[in-house]
């Protein structure tokens, strides 16, 4: 044992200053002690063999130590948040003197802002989550084709990216009904990112934003839904609007509709130029069970739609992939 001390403290001062630490490890010190195992007794060969097996694994740790030393000494400093390089001149394509806040987030914070000041209580979406909320929890039957128009991606474990911020309404209508019991209604606006299994186009993305909201009363009816809407729809383009509804179908409300508004004047809309901005209806009662909400004693309506279609009308963008593809030229213009 004093042997292998004497052998450990020779080894770490040739590493000192050694200038191949690597050599150190094929020293035929460390082989000469291995040779000495097989003439011990058998009780000594064990003791011997783990320490002789301890100091090996000590230099070689060292060694490595002493590499990664001298890697990273030859590694010149830098500065990782300087804006450009200190020597070369400032690229035109990058500032950090003058952030911005990216156009989608901007109008997100607008939509929010507007339905929480008519009084819903907003609530942001998940990014990730499983097929009740996806599908059950929304009156989607498995196996039924409805759910092929919501196709989207999965993880091995099952867990699905969300193809619509609708997943958080279960959890909203439960989280609520102590609140539909003591103040009549449950209130709430979802908004996130969603994505869906798309083919790429000027008006198709495979990763978006959506906001969707839920109202429930005893007495929620189509008519407060549509005047809800249509507050909404002229506080956010700030002038009046007409809106009209269309047959629609969702598994998650009845009857369904879809909403239009005529294009506004402000960018060139012309009477007669209607937009579908949203789908929307009244919850289905199994929806309501499901939360475990009795559809004889309350109704609800909800509605949900993506928010760069409202962005790309209000500031008349004719590709929905500029807000996903960095483009400085197009962030720099908000």
């Amino acid at each position: 044992m004093e042997q292998i001390q004497q052998i450990r403290t020779e080894l770490i001062s040739e590493l000192a200053v050694s200038e191949n630490p690597a050599s150190v490890l094929k020293s035929p010190k460390i082989k000469d002690l291995y040779k000495l195992i097989p003439t011990l007794g058998a009780e000594e060969k064990v003791s011997f063999g783990a320490k002789v097996n301890d100091l090996r694994n000590e230099i070689q740790a060292l060694v490595e130590a002493k590499l990664a030393e001298a890697e990273n000494a030859a590694v010149e400093a830098i500065d990782v948040t300087a804006p450009f390089a200190e020597n070369g001149e400032r690229s035109a394509l990058m500032s950090a003197e003058n952030g911005s806040v990216h156009p989608l987030q901007k109008e997100l914070e607008r939509v929010v802002e507007i339905y929480t000041r008519m009084g819903f209580e907003a609530v942001e979406s998940r990014q990730i989550d499983d097929d009740f909320n996806m599908f059950g929890a929304l009156n989607f039957p498995e196996n039924h084709p409805a759910r092929d128009g919501y196709d989207t991606f999965r993880t091995e474990e099952g867990f699905i990216p969300p193809a619509h911020t609708s997943t958080m309404q279960n959890r909203v209508l439960r989280h609520g009904r102590e609140q539909l019991e003591r103040e009549g209604q449950i209130a709430h606006v979802s908004y996130g990112r969603v994505f869906r299994n798309e083919d790429l186009d000027a008006t198709h993305e495979h990763t978006f934003y959506q906001c969707e909201g839920v109202f429930v009363s005893k007495d929620a009816n189509l008519g407060q839904m549509l005047g809800t809407l249509h507050a909404f729809f002229e506080e956010y383009y700030g002038e009046k609007l007409k809106i009209r509804t269309q047959p629609g179908y969702f598994p998650f409300t009845e009857p369904s509709l879809e909403f239009l508004i005529e294009k506004p004047a402000s960018i060139g809309g012309k009477p007669g130029e209607w937009l579908e901005m949203l789908g929307c209806g009244m919850i289905h009662p199994n929806v309501l069970r499901s939360a475990g909400i009795d559809p004889t004693e309350y109704r609800g309506f909800a509605w949900g739609g993506g928010i760069e279609r409202l962005v790309m009308l209000k500031y008349g963008i004719d590709d929905i992939r500029y807000f996903e593809s960095g483009r400085l030229d197009f962030l720099r213009s908000f």
